[in-house]
């Protein structure tokens, strides 16, 4: 397993790390660990059911036919 080495890591910050480790029963190290998984996990990819509707609201006044006749004048 890696190890990981921080230089110059502010104090205060340190401080807050410590405290949300204490609060979840972790050390530090594992809390870090823990942020950092969360950090890069990959985001989960929808399914076409569950992205129906979504945008609606920014659509709800858009004429489409319009949108997208201006979006293909502008490619030239």
């Amino acid at each position: 397993m890696a190890t990981l080495n921080i230089k110059n890591f502010p104090d205060g910050l340190y401080r807050k790390l410590q405290a949300r480790a204490k609060r979840r029963h972790r050390s530090v190290s594992q809390e870090v660990t823990n942020i950092l998984e969360r950090a890069v996990k990959s985001p989960e990819a929808f399914s076409i059911l569950e992205l129906k509707g979504l945008g609606k609201e920014y659509w709800r006044e858009v004429d489409a036919v319009r949108h997208v006749a201006e979006e293909r004048r502008s490619w030239d």
